[in-house]
């Protein structure tokens, strides 16, 4: 293994989630050390339970800081925040105490990526009612993350190996759509996704594709304008900044042809459009990925699981998938 390796933060997440477990599952594979030197931040009481659960031979060493030497995936070290009573924890239900938990691992780990203690960050699932329940004034990880570093333009990006999605809209309901989008908006998203793909994916001349919001893109706005009016005018503007952009592009076809390798991004105008194709491909092995902050993060793209938590079935493959992920970027940034 290369000590030139970079050091991933791993947040625990909910410690009533399935985070704990697939923490252990995915550093027992010892792929995941030929990429990465993974840190938890979290809990390793918590941690040990887990491990029980899931039959993980680990054993976890508490550190007060991350550590540039050699790591030994015999024994991974922990960035101790919380000291959870293992006999009254149960698996599945959160609260105040485990929302507190989860803020602290989350916020730790953000000035630790942002003071370079560590050279990206990878997150466990949290749970937005936790974080309610613990005093938080954030919808989630992105609005955290955004607002402790700082950034104010950013976008969430779903990336596996055979399609990205990037939305324009994100957690807004589906009536609200259409005016939640407008060119500026578009085009930033346009503009974030081609300069991830440089700098973060390495692909030279990226091609990105825009869906459009109507069926079949409006079709010379049969079945609505937006295309006309929002859309098409964010595209022009990407076009004159020299971006290979296209569309508006019929939703039901276009993700066909990036899957199939014609584009390398897709970005959608909300949330289930992209979503929905995405993890009907990537279910298992894709990664949201933060693009706009002066940190790399990436994360598992499923959440807490409450109802398997604590019973070793969850699966650990988007979590292997974020982790790696995080650590090809950092080698590509030189961190």
């Amino acid at each position: 293994m290369s000590g030139r390796r970079p050091i991933i933060g791993i947040t625990m997440g909910d410690p009533a989630g399935v985070g704990p477990e697939i923490i252990c599952m995915a550093l027992s594979r010892a792929e995941v050390f030929e990429s990465a030197k993974p840190l938890v931040i979290g809990d390793t009481g918590v941690l040990e339970k887990a491990a029980a659960v899931t039959g993980a031979n680990l054993k976890w060493a508490a550190v007060e800081r991350a550590d540039p030497g050699e790591f030994d995936p015999a024994t991974i070290p922990v960035i101790n925040l919380s000291s959870l009573d293992v006999k009254v924890h149960n698996w599945g239900r959160p609260g105040s105490e485990t929302g507190r938990a989860m803020m602290s691992y989350i916020e730790r780990a953000i000035d630790m990526a942002m003071s370079g203690e560590i050279s990206a960050l990878t997150t466990c699932p949290i749970n937005k009612a936790a974080m309610k329940m613990a005093g938080g004034e954030y919808s989630g990880h992105t609005e955290l993350l955004a607002r402790r570093t700082g950034a104010t333009t950013y976008a969430m990006m779903m990336a596996g190996k055979r399609l990205r999605v990037v939305l324009v809209t994100i957690h807004v309901a589906l009536r609200t759509v259409a005016d939640a989008i407008d060119p500026g908006r578009i085009t930033e998203m346009i503009r974030l996704t081609d300069r991830a793909l440089k700098a973060r994916f390495g692909i030279g001349a990226p091609e990105i594709a825009v869906a459009g919001l109507n069926p079949h893109a409006g079709e010379e706005e049969m079945f609505g304008d937006e295309e006309t009016r929002l859309i098409r005018p964010a595209i022009d503007r990407a076009l004159s900044e020299g971006i290979s952009a296209s569309g508006p592009h019929p939703p039901d076809t276009v993700f066909y042809h990036a899957a199939a390798g014609k584009y390398d991004a897709v970005v959608c105008m909300y949330h289930d459009q992209g979503l929905i194709p995405f993890k009907m491909i990537h279910f298992r092995d894709g990664v949201n990925t933060t693009l706009g902050l002066p940190i790399i993060r990436t994360s598992v793209d499923h959440g807490t699981a409450y109802d398997i938590a604590g019973k070793g079935s969850a699966d650990p493959q988007s979590l292997i998938a974020a982790v790696e992920m995080a650590a090809e970027h950092a080698g590509r940034a030189g961190l």
